[in-house]
């Protein structure tokens, strides 16, 4: 699939930026990664939301596996078959994908855990005291 087919894919969404990645390519828009284009195959991201639709549409979740190391299960799943023929589909999982997308960045965003902590009293200290 050539840049202008991606594009064409993404349309309903508006402008997506596509970049070199792994042995294929990233697909962004505003900012946000949304799929992969990877082993000749459209991957959409999906989240613990919208994983369960793709899951029963008969869509594939991606698994990575490196030699002599056990598979990993990748947020990305292949576009259910009935969306390649029907615009309107398509426009539904790829807004899916950039509403997962969102949501994973917006996660990304909010301090986690202990190292939010230490952040938090690194901030509090004044000058010279630690």
């Amino acid at each position: 699939m050539d840049n202008v087919e991606i594009e064409e894919v993404f349309s309903s969404l508006g402008p997506v930026g596509i970049k070199r990645m792994f042995s294929g390519k990233g697909i962004y828009h505003q900012g946000v990664i949304i799929a992969l284009y990877l082993f000749d195959e459209l991957m959409l991201k999906a989240d613990v939301q919208s994983a369960p639709q793709f899951e029963a549409a008969g869509a594939r979740q991606w698994v990575y596996q490196r030699e002599g190391k056990n598979p990993v299960a990748m947020p990305y799943w292949s576009v259910p078959e009935d969306a390649y023929d029907d615009p309107d589909e398509m426009a539904k999982w790829v807004r899916l994908a950039f509403e997962a997308g969102l949501r994973t960045e917006a996660g990304k965003a909010r301090p986690k855990g202990k190292t939010a902590r230490a952040s938090a009293k690194m901030r509090q200290k004044g000058p010279g005291e630690g």
